[in-house]
């Protein structure tokens, strides 16, 4: 671990890192005075994934459902497409609603009501991808402090105000613009254009990135990596449950990403993907057009080479085998992220 985070822990008290997928929420709390390999850390369902599971309880109960709470990741989807397909009663509130689509009328489309109140014959299911209770409790019962700080990170695919499309990508063109730091993408206050980290900070009270943030900061806390990159730029791939990333970095920077489903990528359209890619030779339409998010480049980077280099991550990154070298972080690849945003925060945050 080094210095900066050792500071910063000394300076902070325990901190909570958390990182939400659409599987699997990963967490370690990292505490002053410890070595890095005795902090406490979890892989534990996603939200989500719990809200689901609970919905398809309520379909196999035949009763009715009414979502309310906030917006969070909507990996419930195909459960909620069960229960309505079941023809149970199915609503929500507007807020929780905003979890399914920023367009109201396209909830309604899906079947689901708009109501504030809980209706007689359906079973409250609450929204949220952070929830201060289960962790006080988490924490309490395993004799573990309560976090001075939580940071944490989920994929946010941003506002669309004219609701064409996925814009994703779009956003993360402005950023990388803006800064190819991937240690600066993480908000000490998340811009209303990101309502999934809009809502998620208002729970934690804590910094929060997305998970691509996460992800490439997660691979740069293994110093070779990092070194490696301040040589010839390299590719990182993050291959996880639902989504595989990839970012050329050069100099600890982003020069480009890009995002697929994991499960619509077979070996060798991911591979010519990534050749593409490393030749800034792939549109994001083209992407889109393979049920994937697309691409985003920041400024050119000729003195990299040709990102050969490739280190992998992700729950998935087997997929990958004998296409690149893989990586666990402070031996824990699980939480890669997690280390990912604890280093990043270290290395960017305001000092008073």
């Amino acid at each position: 671990m080094n210095e900066r985070v050792r500071h910063f822990l000394r300076e902070s008290g325990p901190v909570l890192c958390l990182e939400i997928g659409c599987d699997t929420q990963s967490a370690l709390l990292a505490r002053s005075g410890q070595e890095c390999a005795n902090w406490p850390r979890w892989v534990l369902p996603s939200p989500a994934r719990l809200v689901g599971q609970r919905i398809r309880e309520l379909t196999l109960l035949k009763c009715g459902l009414w979502l309310y709470g906030g917006i969070m990741g909507d990996g419930f989807r195909e459960a909620l497409r069960g229960h309505l397909a079941a023809a149970l009663p199915t609503c929500a509130t507007l807020a929780a609603a905003l979890a399914l689509d920023e367009d109201v009328e396209a909830v309604r489309a899906l079947g689901v009501s708009i109501t504030e109140t809980c209706p007689a014959d359906c079973v409250p299911v609450h929204l949220e991808d952070f929830s201060p209770e289960f962790w006080e409790s988490m924490l309490r019962l395993s004799g573990l402090p309560q976090p001075h700080m939580v940071l944490a990170a989920a994929q946010d695919h941003g506002s669309r105000p004219h609701a064409h499309g996925d814009t994703r990508m779009e956003s993360w063109n402005a950023v990388l613009a803006a800064n190819p730091d991937p240690a600066r993408w993480i908000y000490a206050e998340a811009p209303a254009s990101l309502p999934r980290l809009h809502a998620l900070q208002k729970k934690t009270g804590g910094p929060v990135a997305d998970t691509t943030a996460a992800a490439v900061l997660g691979a740069l806390c293994e110093a070779a990596v990092l070194e490696r990159s301040f040589r010839e730029g390299i590719t990182v791939v993050n291959a996880g449950n639902e989504h595989t990333l990839a970012a050329l970095v050069y100099r600890g920077r982003v020069c480009a990403l890009y995002e697929h489903h994991t499960e619509l990528r077979e070996l060798p359209h991911l591979l010519e993907d990534l050749r593409q890619l490393r030749l800034r030779w792939l549109p994001s339409e083209e992407v889109h057009v393979g049920g994937g998010h697309g691409t985003a480049f920041g400024e050119s980077c000729e003195a990299a080479g040709s990102f050969a280099p490739t280190f992998l991550l992700g729950a998935r990154r087997g997929l990958l085998a004998g296409h690149g070298r893989d990586i666990a972080p402070h031996g824990d690849m699980p939480h890669a992220g997690c280390f990912g945003l604890l280093h990043g925060w270290a290395q960017t945050r305001p000092h008073s």
